[in-house]
């Protein structure tokens, strides 16, 4: 079948070139703005040698005017003389408002522009110049000044612009050399200063961000920092910083993918083991006795909830969490509960509460079971691991009302949390206060929460002991 879709357009070859690359760049921009510069340097240039020809002109008119005054010293003829060598048409001199000729103009076919040397704003000096460019070479320019070596008003020559512009155009010409041959030696120096400080550094760091996009792990994708102050070196820390922590992070997710799968291999097997387990409880609680069967009954909570458990939970990194289903739960039951299965005991670590029996709270009971037991788990844990106490000590639960939120505080007498757990107290693997322990408990805990809406948070830690708040959504409701 025949493609009918449309065909690309052909590139547009009146585009204007723009290169790519920052380097071009850079060379494009830096030889626009030498340009630029002399662009707006040559016109005042050939505006002043222009004044500077004239004035020499003028002088030369205004000694001519001198000779003349000499009596039977110098004949008109050899003032012409004069004045024509000088290129000077003619001369007349103001003095106390009385214009006086010292040669008088001939008769011309065209009137002549005029260029006031009296004013030396650029505006006058460049329109001056620019005349003579376009516009001269056949035509008179009438020239006035102020006189210098006589008193007057002004001093008015009248010369032919043909001489001038020749001179304007040679030296157009020479100054185009010299800017061409300046324009190439000052933007060389600028662009190859410019890619030295600041192309190659960006072009470093694209490389390195290339390389480690494509491989993370490479050694040589490592950005080392220059240490350069300005912002340069401030974005190859950044970057040496950012790519230490991804390294981290890939690192972290790798090792919970490795335990996703070490948990999916043994989930089957547990489950079977649980289930066998659990027929034997159901054969030792029809023994008839009632101490047996009140153990039973502890025994298979346990073995439900670790049933669930071995189902839902295949990996920390990819666990699919079942969905939260919060209902009023009642709160000192699911405490006591809780205690009972992070082992803690009259004679131990124990439990304090004041909580009134009817107070709930709106929770997912299995998921709120596992945030206390984890809690009270790493409070008795810690209590045991202090030395010199026996492992005797308290938890003590209370229930807070707190803008729309219930918060249930679990409060320990324990040692308090080294400064090491504190810094990645819920990231796991790096937030364990003991050895051997993995972190992922209250990482797992926080997650819990949060998925009911509300979080876990600590409130404080010390030497007199640790509090952490669940803050779930919803006012603790009395139960019926």
């Amino acid at each position: 079948m025949a493609d009918d879709s449309p065909l690309p357009e052909p590139p547009d070859e009146r585009r204007v070139f723009w290169p790519r690359g920052l380097s071009g760049r850079l060379l494009l921009v830096t030889a626009l703005v030498v340009v630029l510069a002399n662009v707006l340097i040559v016109p005042m240039l050939l505006a002043i040698r222009q004044q500077e020809w004239l004035s020499d002109r003028v002088a030369a008119g205004e000694t001519a005017s001198l000779v003349d005054e000499a009596p039977g010293k110098v004949t008109p003829k050899v003032t012409q003389q004069i004045l024509a060598s000088a290129g000077v048409v003619s001369v007349a001199i103001q003095a106390d408002g009385v214009m006086v000729s010292v040669l008088a103009p001939p008769r011309l076919p065209r009137t002549p522009y005029l260029i006031d040397l009296r004013k030396q704003d650029p505006a006058s000096l460049l329109g001056g110049a620019l005349e003579t460019l376009f516009s001269g070479g056949d035509r008179m320019v009438r020239v006035i000044d102020r006189p210098r070596y006589r008193s007057g008003d002004f001093v008015e020559i009248l010369v032919p612009d043909g001489p001038l512009k020749s001179l304007l155009l040679g030296y157009l010409g020479e100054l185009l050399i010299g800017a061409l041959f300046t324009s190439a030696m000052a933007g060389g120096l600028v662009y190859l200063a410019l890619n030295y400080f600041l192309v190659r550094p960006m072009q470093r760091i694209t490389r390195a961000m290339e390389r480690f996009r494509a491989d993370p792990e490479d050694p040589d994708a490592r950005l080392t920092p220059s240490g350069r102050a300005d912002e340069i070196g401030r974005a190859e820390a950044e970057l040496d910083r950012m790519q230490a922590d991804l390294r981290a992070a890939l690192a972290s997710r790798a090792r919970l993918a490795a335990l996703g799968q070490a948990v999916a291999k043994i989930n089957h097997e547990m489950r079977n083991m649980l289930t066998s387990a659990q027929i034997a409880s159901e054969r030792l609680a029809a023994s008839g006795d009632p101490a047996v069967s009140r153990a039973m009954q502890v025994l298979d909570r346990a073995l439900d909830r670790a049933v669930t458990l071995a189902t839902n939970v295949l990996t920390f990194g990819r666990s699919e969490e079942p969905k939260p289903e919060p209902r009023p739960a009642p709160v000192k039951a699911a405490l006591e509960a809780a205690a009972e299965d992070a082992r803690l005991s009259d004679g131990g670590v124990r439990l304090e509460t004041t909580i009134d029996p009817a107070a709930q709270v709106v929770v997912d009971p299995e998921q709120f079971h596992r945030m206390l037991v984890n809690l009270m788990r790493n409070a008795r844990e810690a209590i045991d691991g202090e030395a010199g106490r026996g492992g005797v000590g308290k938890v003590t639960a209370s229930l807070i009302a707190d803008e729309g939120f219930s918060i249930v505080r679990i409060a320990d007498d324990g040692p308090g949390l080294p400064e090491r757990a504190r810094a990645n107290l819920f990231q796991p693997f790096a937030g364990s206060a003991r050895r051997g322990g993995t972190g992922l408990g209250l990482a797992i805990s926080r997650e819990l929460a949060q998925a009911q809406g509300g979080d876990l948070v600590l409130v404080e830690t010390g030497p007199t002991g640790t509090v952490f708040d669940i803050r779930l959504p919803g006012a603790p409701v009395a139960g019926k």
